[in-house]
């Protein structure tokens, strides 16, 4: 590549070392366009909610204490089949103290990416907006150089959406609903759309990602191979010479993918999987009732020229992502400690 930046050369050099320094003002490349290491997370953070409610979203075990004594809200709440939740939403004091311990708890997990600066590209799920988002960006990875959260608003029931942390400046963005057949509309509520954002590198090179959160595992198969085919879709409208990426909760278990080739179908036929590659690594989500591990999280590399996935590892280390029993240690009150239900993944990539 020529260098286009001009360059000062003294006319008192003999003729050979003035030659050099054409030689190497012609072809020395600038230091910010160099090929370098690009990290990518996928980070469900489970349930990442502010204290406010949010008219039209499922909120309401996300509020503090003081709000939820009115009859109202109790009469939301007993209609929740799942004791678990129910409790939950009548008796969680869901506080800004609270809130802050969660912020805390994530963005420790993502500081054990490069040396405590982060990965350069987060792919988040289960956020219910961009207020707490921005809240974590500004207030919990100061100093990091994330730009403004990328998060479009989606229909999910409950109010929980996929978004993007970047040190790369986002270009665009754009969402992507999942049209389900006639017979799984009524289920269409507990899913959310495809975001796609392009992401300008400092070497000018544009990479598009997808930040996914699939229907959970229980929900039919037919559901999840729907989502696939959509995404796959959405990579064939790309430009030929696009680099791109899909992070996210897949939410496909290992039982599924044992018995369905999900993976072999759906993904590595246009996909690189980080995760072939992160030795040791049980999975991102365990099923307590099976004993069962799963990659329900991925990242996956589009099959693009000239680009190399160099390694992909869990960032699991801080103490308080883990139980006693080396599991994911789920965000619980009332002692507010915890994480999420789900490791983080990241993947590292070598740009041509």
């Amino acid at each position: 590549m020529l260098n286009d930046m001009p360059m000062k050369i003294s006319t008192q050099l003999p003729n050979a070392a003035l030659r050099f320094v054409l030689v190497i003002s012609l072809f020395a490349t600038p230091l910010d366009v160099i090929a370098a290491p690009v990290s990518i997370m996928t980070f469900n953070v489970e349930n990442l909610f502010d204290t406010t409610h949010d008219a039209g979203k499922n909120d309401e075990t996300y509020l503090p204490a003081s709000q939820k004594t009115g009859s109202a809200h109790v009469e939301k709440c007993t209609k929740i089949s799942v004791r678990r939740w129910r409790e939950q939403c009548l008796y969680w004091d869901w506080s800004e103290a609270v809130v802050d311990r969660k912020l805390d708890a994530v963005a420790k997990a993502i500081k054990q990416v490069n040396d405590g600066h982060g990965p350069d590209i987060i792919a988040l799920q289960e956020v219910e907006n961009v207020r707490i988002l921005e809240r974590l960006r500004l207030d919990y990875l100061e100093g990091l150089g994330y730009q403004p959260a990328v998060l479009l608003e989606g229909k999910d029931k409950r109010g929980i959406d996929v978004a993007f942390l970047s040190k790369f400046p986002a270009t665009d963005a754009t969402l992507h609903p999942i049209t389900f057949p006639s017979a799984l509309k009524a289920r269409a509520g507990d899913t959310r759309p495809i975001l796609e954002a392009t992401f300008q590198l400092p070497n000018g090179v544009s990479l598009t990602g997808f930040s996914v959160h699939f229907p959970a595992p229980y929900h039919p198969t037919e559901m999840r191979e729907v989502a696939y085919t959509r995404l796959n879709a959405l990579v064939e409208s790309l430009p030929k010479d696009r680099a791109f990426f899909a992070a996210g909760d897949f939410n496909t278990t290992r039982e599924e993918n044992s018995k369905k080739n999900m993976l072999a179908r759906w993904v590595r036929p246009t996909w690189q999987v980080a995760h072939d590659l992160c030795e040791g690594c049980p999975g991102t989500s365990y099923y307590p009732p099976k004993d069962d591990w799963s990659f329900l999280d991925m990242v996956l590399w589009g099959k693009t020229s000239g680009w190399t996935v160099t390694e992909s590892f869990l960032a699991n280390k801080s103490s308080e992502q883990m139980t006693a029993k080396g599991t994911p240690k789920r965000f619980q009150l009332p002692e507010a400690s915890g994480v999420s239900d789900h490791w983080p993944l990241v993947m590292v990539v070598e740009t041509p």
